[in-house]
């Protein structure tokens, strides 16, 4: 995975496939419990699926782990550049009711800044 520093608030996340996918997001993970003891604030996280090509059950938790974390911080979640079939899997289980998506990374950075 490639954690970047997009901005001094936003961190881009650009997940693999599994097995990685589980190993990026616990990486991701950590950055997020090191900004809560940090003094600089949570930054919000842009979360690129491009490279996935599906979400078991535990990706989902660790999703629904991140959003929670984050939303209790006051920062914010946005996923983008989801394929088709992990969108298939997003729509039964409901999960596009409670995360934000975009097409592409730069309108998912765009919608955050936009609502700064």
């Amino acid at each position: 995975m490639s954690l970047n520093e997009w901005s001094e608030t936003i961190i881009l996340a650009e997940t693999g496939e599994e097995p990685t996918f589980s190993d990026d997001m616990s990486s991701l993970m950590t950055i997020v419990e090191d900004a809560e003891q940090g003094s600089r604030g949570m930054p919000d996280v842009v979360v690129n699926l491009s490279e996935v090509d599906y979400l078991n059950s535990s990706n989902i938790a660790q999703l629904l782990r991140l959003r929670k974390r984050l939303t209790a911080s006051g920062a914010r979640l946005r996923i983008c550049s989801v394929r088709d079939q992990v969108w298939g899997v997003i729509l039964v289980t409901g999960l596009d009711k409670l995360f934000e998506f975009h097409d592409a990374t730069a309108t998912a950075i765009a919608s955050l800044q936009l609502e700064a």
